[in-house]
């Protein structure tokens, strides 16, 4: 995860990152359990990784990519993200318990791995950019305004 444009001094942008880095550690358990050939403990790590996956997908779609979608400007950067949520759990939400296809959840693990680093060095440094104050207002009930400093904070009838 980068630190250097600030974009984690935004609420939501800080839980997102943080609930990227639950899910790549996860992820990486499912990935060395399958290449250990520890299949008795890929299966609840899958189960795991879905449990933090399928929310934190929620999340996005429905708070700053419906925002970015509608502010229009990354709309199509957008619309490629959800198809990549949607294979992902494609792959991983329909792995036969029975006989897994262990390969295809390595292939998605892979890719779930290039989504999340696109996020985090991409999308989520543009949404600051691109996206006005109202709309991280609307995304972020309960937090202060995006961007005003500390002591303002409380003048804007927010807590600090």
């Amino acid at each position: 995860m980068c630190n250097y444009c600030g974009c984690r001094e935004f609420p939501l942008i800080s839980r997102l990152s943080q609930e990227h880095g639950d899910i790549q550690e996860c992820a990486g358990a499912l990935r060395r359990a399958i290449r250990e050939g520890r299949h008795g403990d890929a299966a609840p790590l899958l189960d795991e990784l879905l449990t933090r996956l399928l929310p934190h997908t929620v999340t996005e779609e429905s708070g700053l990519f419906a925002e970015l979608r509608a502010e229009g400007s990354l709309a199509a950067e957008v619309e490629r993200l959800c198809a990549e949520h949607a294979g992902i759990h494609g792959v991983l939400g329909t792995i036969d318990r029975a006989t897994p296809d262990w390969p295809a959840v390595l292939e998605a693990l892979d890719r779930l791995y290039r989504h999340i680093d696109h996020e985090e060095h991409g999308l989520f440094p543009a949404a600051v950019i691109m996206l006005p104050l109202d709309a991280w207002d609307r995304i972020t009930p309960g937090q202060p305004p995006a961007g005003l400093p500390p002591e303002d904070r409380s003048a804007a009838g927010r807590p600090g």
